[in-house]
């Protein structure tokens, strides 16, 4: 099975609906929080939404390999979508930080 019929399959055990925004929300959302695990870092912190950045970065480019160009409308939507909550909750946290 390819990577993009892999991503495909799990988006839509995700998301029935076929929204692959959404599966992009949970997968950003699900990088973050098992960084957080992995690394025993706060979320008020840059590196468990730095592995998300990466993380998506990576999928960004397998995305153009197996697709032979990048499809730029797609990649920004998949990229604000799985980057939205994460950076919502670390500015938020880092603000929260600040006032204590």
């Amino acid at each position: 099975m390819d990577y993009v019929a892999l991503k495909n399959f799990v988006a839509s055990l995700i998301t029935p609906a076929n929204t692959d925004a959404l599966a992009h929300v949970h997968g950003g959302m699900a990088v973050l929080l098992l960084a957080r695990l992995i690394t025993r870092r706060s979320l008020a912190t840059p590196v468990p939404l730095a592995c998300v950045i990466a993380l998506q970065l990576l999928n960004e480019c397998i995305d153009r390999y197996n697709h032979g160009s990048w499809r730029w409308p797609d990649t920004i939507g998949d990229t604000a979508n799985t980057l939205f909550w994460p950076v919502v909750l670390f500015v938020g946290l880092r603000i929260r930080r600040q006032r204590r």
